[in-house]
């Protein structure tokens, strides 16, 4: 496997001790409502992903197995979001991720991790490639579907009803309210899920910036005003591990504009 970009700012305060991070857990997953892992393998998997070693934390994700699998897609689904520039080495490592998690859902069908991260990659991998396109492939049910499934298995998955709103909020966008209908999104939804996910987890930088990306697609330009005012909230969080970091950091690049 080719090297991966390594995170790119100081990585000193995101690095876990298994005793510290075990401490931060709740607040660190506030976002996916993982439970603490029993296998020390799974820990230090996590540890590394926390502070940006990506690549090493999906080796050791992989490496360790069952829970193990979670961190490895987490790693992966992170890293080609924000660090990896070739845009078909990205499209690769989303469908990566998503045959994983499919792979896991067979595996462990009560397990909302597989569900939430075979969304998230063939959400993004359905915006690399256009998602009126990824509709044409009928990958937009199965995004709305497993995250309903997610959010089924684990209510307080705020990462999830985030990225549901965004499942409604780009269809709507793309195609219009009365073919998105079709597709089983609706603007009402949408915004409803974006506020459960704000809800769920109030210290995230990222629900804000697809919140105020939702409400300029659902809404128009009378939104944008509160748009830029999340924005403003997202690149002011303070950041507790590397993937905070990238969210933030993206916030403040779109305040500068």
């Amino acid at each position: 496997m080719a090297k991966w970009t390594a995170f790119p700012y100081d990585n000193a305060e995101y690095s876990y001790d298994l005793t510290s991070l075990k401490k931060h857990w709740a607040r660190l997953h506030a976002g996916d409502a993982e439970p603490w892992p029993k296998d020390k393998a799974v820990q230090e998997a996590w540890a590394l992903y926390h502070a940006g070693e990506f690549q090493k934390a999906h080796d050791a994700g992989l490496k360790a197995g069952g829970a193990g699998i979670t961190v490895a897609n987490k790693a992966q689904s992170i890293y080609a979001t924000y660090l990896e520039k070739n845009e078909k080495t990205r499209l690769a490592m989303f469908m990566a991720v998503a045959e994983r998690a499919e792979a896991q859902q067979a595996a462990e069908p009560d397990n909302p991790a597989g569900w939430y991260w075979q969304a998230y990659a063939l959400g993004r991998y359905g915006q690399g490639i256009s998602v009126a396109k990824a509709l044409a492939q009928g990958l937009g049910v199965k995004v709305k579907t497993a995250l309903e499934t997610t959010i089924r298995l684990q209510p307080k998955h705020a990462d999830a009803h985030i990225a549901l709103g965004a499942f409604h909020a780009e269809v709507i966008d793309k195609v219009g309210s009365l073919l998105g209908r079709t597709q089983g999104a609706s603007k009402d939804t949408g915004l409803k899920m974006y506020k459960e996910g704000l809800k769920l987890n109030p210290h995230s930088a990222i629900a804000r910036v697809e919140y105020a990306n939702g409400l300029v697609m659902l809404e128009g330009e009378k939104k944008m005003k509160e748009a830029e005012k999340l924005y403003a909230e997202a690149a002011a969080c303070e950041p507790m591990d590397a993937m905070e970091r990238l969210d933030v950091e993206m916030a403040k690049a779109e305040l500068e504009e």
